[in-house]
């Protein structure tokens, strides 16, 4: 087999993958999007207790405001939805969407307990058409732990677990992490949130993915031997 059919059948695996219980995937990332948004709206407008301004650290003064961060930061929504995208069983995608449902169940429960906002960044967002509509939908409340950082971190690991498994080689590997990395820079560029809230948001994805990884991937091993990509609904 040469070199360019070699390829051709990673591909082929790589969408078997992609495509096995393709609606199923859809559906649960579609209804898991809207239950968040409307806790998390709620959140945001109807703060329980006091709400808290997170402090400026050196790290926000050096990272200055860049109006293109913006789209980086938009792309969070597909990112997130890779992961499944990746899996081969139901199973394995309901224990994935149980975990990450754990990273906001646990930001969330933080945002209620104790609200946080961003201070005013002193900027005149008018000037920036996008960046208004994103603070009239998103405003600064919610801020520690950044939920955005963590669940670009937590789906940032799987999607490193989850390459190789799919037939996608090392530049994918590269391409997520400076994806991620972006997403998590985006956060800062933005002024939706401060330094203190990335690294909050980043420990939170990066425990939850760690312990998420031991029983997701063991029953992911069983399906695979189980029920061969190529045999896949």
């Amino acid at each position: 087999m040469t070199k360019m059919e070699r390829q051709i059948e990673r591909q082929k695996g790589t969408l078997a993958i992609v495509f096995s219980h393709f609606w199923f995937k859809c559906m649960g990332d579609t209804g898991f999007t809207f239950v968040f948004f409307y806790v998390y709206i709620y959140l945001l407008k109807n703060p329980a207790h006091a709400v808290t301004v997170m402090p400026v650290t050196v790290v926000d003064v050096i990272v200055g405001f860049n109006p293109v961060a913006l789209i980086a930061y938009l792309t969070l929504w597909v990112y997130v939805s890779l992961p499944p995208l990746l899996m081969l069983s139901r199973l394995e995608i309901v224990e994935y969407g149980l975990w990450i449902g754990a990273v906001c169940v646990i930001a969330l429960t933080i945002f209620y307990l104790y609200p946080t906002a961003v201070p005013p960044a002193n900027i005149d967002w008018a000037r920036y058409p996008g960046m208004a509509f994103l603070k009239g939908v998103d405003a600064a409340g919610n801020a520690c732990p950044s939920l955005h950082v963590a669940t670009a971190v937590f789906s940032g690991f799987w999607l490193h677990w989850l390459i190789p498994r799919a037939g996608l080689g090392r530049v994918s590997r590269w391409g997520n992490a400076l994806w991620c990395l972006a997403i998590v820079y985006s956060t800062l560029a933005t002024k939706q949130h401060v330094a203190v809230d990335v690294l909050a948001g980043a420990a939170l994805g990066i425990a939850l993915a760690l312990f998420s990884r031991h029983g997701v991937l063991h029953k992911a091993v069983a399906a695979v031997a189980m029920a061969p990509v190529s045999r896949a609904p």
